[in-house]
Parts: C-alpha cells; structure tokens; sequence
C-alpha cells in the first residue's frame, strides 16, 4: 500500500489526509508542535480557553459540503450558531453600528446611511453572489498547474463577470457614496494582503458571504474544525505524530525517498507539505531540488501579519457583541503603513472578539474571554515593549468606547506576534495571512502545489486556492485529489 506523509497539521494537511485515507491510502501525519490545527489551535490558562488564530466562521455551506465530499455530516461533529447581529462596528465620533444577520435588518441599515441605500445594496449583492458562484463552482478547486485550466469554456464564459480588472474600492465608491457603507463594504478585503483599491473586485465575493451567508460560530470554539478533522483521520486510520519537527527532506534522481526527524530517516513513497511552502523549500530541501529562490520568494507580497492578545478578565463586560470592529482611526492610513510604509502604525484598527458572549465554556463563570487582533506588516521588528505599547493603545480606546474600566481586571494575558508566527509556524517573514490576494498572485500565479520532485506536493496559504478557513480545505482537497489521480 502506498504511504503518504503529510507535514504539518493545518487544516490544509488534516483535510488531505481524511481525503486520502477515505480512499484507502497509508497516510501519516507529522506536526512539529505539542497540538494539532496549525493557526487554529487553542490554549488553556487560568480556566480561559483562548482559539489561538481564526475567529470568523464564514462561508458554512462550503465546509458542510466539504465535509460531504468526506462522505460525513459536519453536524455529527460540531453544531454551528448564527450570530445575530452579525458584528459591531465602533466609529470615531458616532454611535455604533450593528450589522444585522437578516437581510430586511441591513436594507433598512442602508436606507439608514444613504437615499436608495437598499436598492443599491440589494444589485451589489447581486453581482457579489454571482462572482461567488462561479469562484466557487469553476476556479476555487482548480488546481492551478496550467493555463489550459483557465480556457475550459465554463471557465471562460464567466470570467468575465468576476471584474478582475476593476478594485474592490472602485467597485464600492461608485455605487455608495456614504463613509459607513463604504467601509462596511471594504471590510471583509482588509486581510487579503492589499488595500481595496489594489484587490480585484472578484474579491467583493466576500461580502456576499458576509452579509447573505451570515457570521456563525462553532459549538466547541474554532478549534472544533481541526478536531473533528482529527476525529475522521483517526476513524480512517490516519497515524498522527506530534512534537515531529521534520529537518531534512532527502531525494534521489528528482523523487523523494526519505525525511529525517531528530537522528532518525523515515522512507516514504509521497509528501504532502501543508506547513509553510518557504520553509521547506528554502530548509529542507537541497538547493537542486527547490523550484523557487530567495529572489522570487522576497519579490511576493505577502498579507499581514497581526500582533494578538489573549486576555482573561475577571468580570463580564459590557457593550460588546462577539466580534467588534474599531473603525475609530483612518483605514488608509493604517493600511499604508501596512502595505506601503511597513511599518508600525501611528493610529492602528483593530478587533475584538469576545468568545465567551455566546459560549460560557471559553471562560470562568463571571469572567470574560477577550481576543484583541491589530494588523500589522509582516517581519517588524517585533519586541516584548512595542507590543505592550500597542495594547494599552488598544485598551484605552476599547474602554473609551464601552465606557467601562477593565485594567484592573485583567488576570491574564499573552500576546502573540510576528515572532511567535516564525517559531511556531515557519511562516514566512512572521506573516499571519499568506499571499496577497492581489491580480499578479491569484490562480496560477500563486506558487505551484507541484514541486520539482515528482512525489512532492505542497498546500495551505502560500499556494491555491489562498488564505481563509474554507481555502484551506479546499487546498487539502485539491492536493489530495493530484495524488490520487497520479496513483
């Protein structure tokens, strides 16, 4: 029986790895860190529990369909809850806005902000689901190895309707013309790697799937995706090994044979690389076995980077929804030092989530559960005093908004940044979120899952479909599929 090992334990390489043991393939799985999940693992202090990276739950009916492609029913796993209102929004000057889960609550929101706001909102929905559609049912799974992908006539015929050519920005400033409606809008592209006004509008995709398809959040915390991956791999017979930092990929004649961890070499007939592409191209490969150099990697511009802080608090807080959007400084401004200046922002945005609002689990009866999540640039020179800098930035304009002292109440705190991302993902130059999304690193022009070994292939953030929950399936998906097709 062939065996296929997969390195890393995101969810791109849990995903690959249900996939092929459902079809009957050997498949191990080796994670260099003590817990499984990659960026959506989770910690415990102090009786908090702290999702460690992704908080969003979009896009539902992909992963449902995802888990069906499993031949499983996601609900078996885990159950899922609507939030409603879907987030909060903390302006400058004025009250905050909540964004509703119903669409009749967000037409009348828009009447609210502008004439004709739900007229208008209701076409830019329109022509966002259409782009939503065909990204999700002709490009999201291809595979991204050649061009003739792109010709197919299905492909071709809708292309044009995904408005690459044209900004999220341009796209949102001539139909809206207030400044809530515009930043609402702008918002869901924030982490793709790029101002709005440099990510194709194909990615207004994103607000079909945050305003129609709604903002849910898993019984279990965000942590229960990776677990009930993990549960599936087990039942097929998947081998998981944890604390298995792989140093050394070694080849014969362009074929991998073998992957050493500590002293010992391990043979193997397939690898999956679901951890950091960079990484084990640019360290665990010889240099003749690498389809890309430094040169290429460093000329890729990546998506942020973020510095979080997980914090315990030691009474409930109030005059917050489970996710906040502090939209109280100027997105251009801080998307600039992001993007163009990186550097450190002067007057950042950021996010709050507060778990613990919907799930009493995440937190000691009484207290709070607080995730504070700032963008920043990638590879900043990231220090114990710059963060703690940036949280009391943070702190004083979340309680300013509140109205509500919570200094005093903080009974732990960790924070986690550009640093934490090297060491315990490899991730390349700290970033958080991948490529940008950008025209010139979309499709096949992401780096290849293919590499310059035949037994090789790569997945998760750094190669198609991109960043974000459901793409990271999909990647597992789509690299899972190429090794069963050459087999």
């Amino acid at each position: 029986m062939k065996k296929v090992d997969i390195i890393g334990a995101g969810l791109s390489g849990l995903y690959a790895a249900c996939y092929l043991a459902k079809q009957g393939l050997k498949v191990r799985v080796y994670e260099k860190n003590s817990s499984l999940g990659g960026r959506s693992r989770t910690f415990s202090e102090n009786g908090f529990r702290f999702d460690m990276g992704p908080s969003w739950y979009w896009m539902p009916e992909l992963v449902d369909k995802l888990f069906a492609d499993l031949g499983e029913d996601r609900s078996a796993y885990f159950k899922l809850k609507q939030l409603s209102p879907s987030y909060r929004i903390f302006w400058k000057e004025d009250a905050p806005t909540d964004v509703p889960s119903d669409m009749k609550g967000l037409l009348d929101l828009f009447d609210q902000l502008e004439d004709n706001g739900a007229d208008k909102l209701k076409l830019f929905l329109s022509d966002a689901k259409t782009k939503y559609d065909i990204a999700t049912q002709n490009f999201m799974e291809l595979p991204g190895k050649k061009w003739s992908e792109l010709v197919r006539y299905s492909v071709v015929k809708n292309a044009m309707k995904l408005d690459v050519f044209k900004s999220v920005e341009r796209d949102v400033s001539r139909r809206f013309k207030s400044e809530k409606a515009n930043m609402i809008l702008n918002f869901p592209v924030l982490f793709l790697g790029e101002m709005p006004s440099r990510i194709p509008s194909l990615y207004t995709l994103m607000n079909y799937a945050d305003l129609e398809l709604g903002t849910w959040y898993p019984e279990g915390g965000m942590s229960a995706l990776a677990e009930a991956l993990y549960q599936i791999g087990k039942k097929e017979g998947v081998e998981f090994h944890t604390d298995a930092e792989i140093t050394k990929i070694n080849s014969e004649q362009n074929y991998a044979v073998s992957f050493k961890i500590g002293q010992e070499s391990i043979p193997t007939d397939e690898i999956i690389a679901s951890a950091d592409y960079h990484f084990v191209e640019q360290h665990l490969l010889d240099k003749q076995d690498q389809k890309y150099n430094e040169k290429y990697w460093d000329k890729r511009k990546l998506a942020p980077s973020c510095l979080i802080y997980y914090v315990g608090v030691s009474k409930r807080v109030s005059n917050l929804l489970h996710h906040n959007l502090f939209f109280d400084e100027d997105l251009k401004v801080h998307g600039e030092s992001i993007y163009t200046h990186k550097s450190w922002p002067e007057k950042p945005l950021f996010y709050v989530c507060a778990p613990s609002i919907t799930d009493s689990e995440v937190a000691p009866e009484g207290c709070e559960n607080l995730f504070f999540l700032m963008p920043i640039a990638p590879d900043l020179h990231d220090t114990e005093d710059v963060r703690e800098k940036y949280f009391q930035i943070m702190l004083a304009r979340l309680e300013k908004h509140i109205k509500q002292d919570i200094s005093e109440n903080i009974i732990y705190k960790k924070s986690y940044a550009i640093k934490d991302f090297k060491s315990d993902y490899n991730a390349y130059k700290g970033n958080a979120y991948g490529l940008a999304n950008t025209l010139m690193q979309t499709a096949n022009l992401k780096p290849k899952i293919k590499s310059k070994l035949h037994n090789l292939h790569f997945c998760g953030q750094l190669t198609v479909p991109g960043p974000g929950i459901p793409p990271a399936l999909i990647s597992g998906k789509i690299v899972a599929k190429e090794i069963l097709n050459k087999l």
